[in-house]
């Protein structure tokens, strides 16, 4: 029964100590329970091993083998690492997109096929951006009219 109280002790000592992932690191460079693995082993074998010299119990190795959220949390936790990745993905999208407006408006110019005013290269600007970052398909339009009215 000590050593498992004391165990447990050691454990909830760890655990409270460091975040439990990057994301509640809040962007710090800091040592976590999932993306330590041999540091949070050892800080938990020295932690153990302290609690435990008084009954004269040598430990030769301490793991953490499985960590996960709660129950309670879990969903919550995976909705955030989903929007995490949607974000991240988002970014990409848009500095690719960003990438090839510049391309597409530098090759224009370059190569004198057209001159375009502010307005116009905001026009287009805007309108690649939503054809290249859009989730759907996009459908051309027609403009019969001039942009001036």
């Amino acid at each position: 029964n000590f050593v498992k109280v004391q165990s447990d002790a050691a454990l909830r000592q760890v655990a409270g100590q460091y975040p439990y992932d990057e994301a509640d690191a809040a962007g710090k460079d800091v040592l976590t329970l999932r993306g330590g693995g041999d540091e949070i082993n050892l800080l938990l074998e020295k932690q153990l091993s302290d609690r435990l010299a008084i009954a004269g119990i040598e430990v030769v190795e301490a793991r953490i083998n499985y960590l996960a959220y709660a129950p309670e949390i879990a969903a919550v936790m995976l909705r955030r690492q989903q929007a995490d990745a949607i974000i991240a993905a988002r970014e990409k999208i848009v500095e690719g997109a960003v990438g090839m407006v510049k391309l597409a408006l530098d090759k224009l110019k370059d190569e004198g096929i057209i001159e375009l005013d502010d307005d116009k290269r905001a026009a287009m600007v805007s309108n690649l951006l939503v054809v290249l970052c859009g989730e759907e398909s996009t459908q051309p339009i027609v403009n019969a009219g001039t942009l001036y009215n």
